[in-house]
């Protein structure tokens, strides 16, 4: 099974907004509006085989997370 893939959409500093791939040096790509930043990471996390979209507001606390892919099943545990 393939790993998933994180995408975080945080701020970027002058009111920018980044998309960048968890633990990676360098964001993906930095855009003017959440918005935009928003579409870009869940066209991403949906192209991959599993994906996750996480959103922070401008003081860097996580505010939503969106899920892409197939679960592993669930077992009583």
């Amino acid at each position: 099974m393939s790993k998933r893939r994180v995408y975080h959409v945080l701020p970027s500093g002058g009111g920018d907004w980044k998309v960048k791939e968890n633990k990676a040096d360098r964001a993906v790509k930095i855009l003017e509006d959440k918005s935009a930043a928003l579409s870009l990471a869940k066209q991403l996390a949906k192209n991959a085989d599993l994906g996750q979209v996480v959103v922070h507001g401008k003081d860097g606390v996580i505010q939503t997370e969106y899920t892409y892919g197939q679960d592993p099943k669930k077992t009583k545990g």
